[in-house]
């Protein structure tokens, strides 16, 4: 009877350890079947295009300063802040005593150089009549004559240069537009003495028909191609209106300060609704020449020492360095030692080391 109990005790005891073994047994299978599984993406180059937004301003095509060459009074504003104004039109009149008597000084004294001049020209011709008659006039009389208006001449023309001078000079009190625009400030009123060092400008034209709007892109985008010559933007003065600009040039330079390349457009401002000065929000799609690889944010490893995404290969996983660039929705630009075909891990992690073998689950595209 013992012999029976202890053999039925042996095999119980038996039937459970193996129930165990086996148990665990597939709990082990079935935690190995997860962790050898792994989603991955089949690698392809794609089209990349982005949607930015970059705060922008509005300057004008044309803007000029007026102000005096020479020192003088405002004796005639004829222009105020808001007035359009035609090419040519006369501005601001000034006045300069000194200017005024010496250009007086210099007229005078031109018509006398010139007199003078006249004078020794006519004897010179006078003698040169006499002197056909042989033995009236010697050599030197008409060395001297001819010497004469000879001198006389080059004094007539420094003074009719020193006269144009002066009339240049005049002409600098009368200041006129450059260009059609509209008067943005106005320093100067009657009286006011101009022209002396440190002097503000009298006042400032601006050309509005036509803005130029300038953009500063980060140096990151600055390779990146605008799918179209053409930008939309607001400001917040209208809110609700979307207008258009056309990309007329870029700076060609990253500059020092804040690492942006200036990219300008054109900006047709018939109805003078927009003004200098304004703030804007302009949109921009921006892509690459070429082809980029695409792949999920999750797919991409960073941590102190690198960027890099998990390749499966053969069965093993591979470590491969990488650089990031634009971001597009829920995936990023990706440059490496990658082809296409290559199985990336959808979420990657430095826990997976390289080496280890893994199945792919599923790839997807």
């Amino acid at each position: 009877m013992q012999s029976r109990i202890v053999i039925l005790f042996f095999i119980l005891a038996f039937g459970t350890s193996f129930f165990n073994c086996t148990q665990q047994e597939k709990k082990k299978a079935g935690q190995s079947s997860a962790i050898d599984s792994v989603a991955v993406i089949n690698l392809k180059k794609l089209p990349l295009l982005k949607k930015l937004t970059f705060p922008a301003e509005l300057i004008p095509v044309e803007r000029a300063e007026i102000s005096a060459r020479m020192q003088g009074y405002v004796k005639e504003l004829k222009v105020d802040i808001g007035d359009q104004v035609k090419k040519g039109e006369i501005l601001v009149i000034l006045d300069a005593p000194e200017l005024i008597a010496s250009y007086a000084q210099a007229s005078a004294e031109a018509q006398t150089v010139y007199a003078k001049h006249l004078t020794s020209k006519d004897r010179y011709k006078r003698y040169m009549n006499a002197s056909k008659v042989a033995g009236t006039m010697s050599a030197a009389e008409m060395e001297s004559a001819k010497n004469q208006m000879l001198a006389d001449s080059s004094a007539a023309e420094a003074a009719r240069s020193k006269l144009n001078i002066s009339s240049q000079l005049k002409d600098y009190l009368i200041l006129r537009s450059p260009f059609d625009g509209i008067v943005t400030q106005r320093n100067a009123d009657r009286g006011t003495l101009t022209g002396t060092s440190g002097s503000k400008p009298i006042l400032m034209i601006e050309n509005v028909g036509v803005l130029r709007l300038r953009i500063p892109v980060p140096e990151t985008y600055s390779a990146a191609i605008p799918d179209t010559s053409v930008v939309k933007f607001a400001v917040d003065a209208l809110p609700g209106k979307i207008f258009q600009a056309t990309l007329s040039r870029k700076s060609g330079s990253i500059s020092l300060s804040n690492r942006t390349e200036t990219w300008e457009f054109t900006v047709q401002n018939p109805g003078k609704v927009l003004k200098s000065g304004m703030y804007a929000n302009a949109t921009l799609q921006l892509g690459r020449e070429e082809l980029s690889f695409l792949v999920p944010t999750s797919a991409v490893v960073t941590n102190l020492e690198k960027k890099f995404v998990i390749r499966l290969k053969d069965g093993q996983t591979e470590w491969v360095d990488v650089k990031t660039g634009f971001n597009q929705n829920d995936k990023i630009e990706i440059f490496g030692s990658l082809q296409e075909g290559d199985n990336l891990l959808t979420s990657a992690s430095d826990e997976i080391k390289p080496g280890m073998k893994l199945k792919a689950k599923a790839t997807k595209k």
